[in-house]
């Protein structure tokens, strides 16, 4: 496997993910909900999501070599990658009225 294709199997997998907590009504895709989600919910999936991809993305670093050792700074901003790639499922959920 070349080195190219681990890493847009991450972007993919985190674009995804992204818009998992604005796009379904259960948590994680697991548990079913009595009420609707709301937003301090959907926040919290949405780190929870973070954290899963993260943890693929450094099980593919390893596999692939030596992990690079990271800063405050890469998490900064995959993190504010992250909630970017969230903005069209927010998108859906809150700023169009879909009837």
């Amino acid at each position: 496997m070349s080195q190219s294709a681990p890493v847009w199997l991450v972007v993919l997998l985190a674009l995804l993910a992204a818009n998992l907590p604005f796009i379904s009504q259960r948590f994680m895709l697991v548990y079913r909900l009595n009420a609707a989600k709301h937003l301090s919910l959907r926040l919290l999936e949405l780190v929870l999501w973070y954290f899963l991809v993260g943890a693929v993305a450094l099980a593919l670093e390893h596999q692939l070599g030596q992990i690079a050792p990271q800063g405050w700074e890469f998490y900064a901003i995959t993190g504010t990658l992250f909630v970017t790639f969230a903005f069209p499922g927010f998108v859906l959920r809150y700023l169009l009225k879909l009837r």
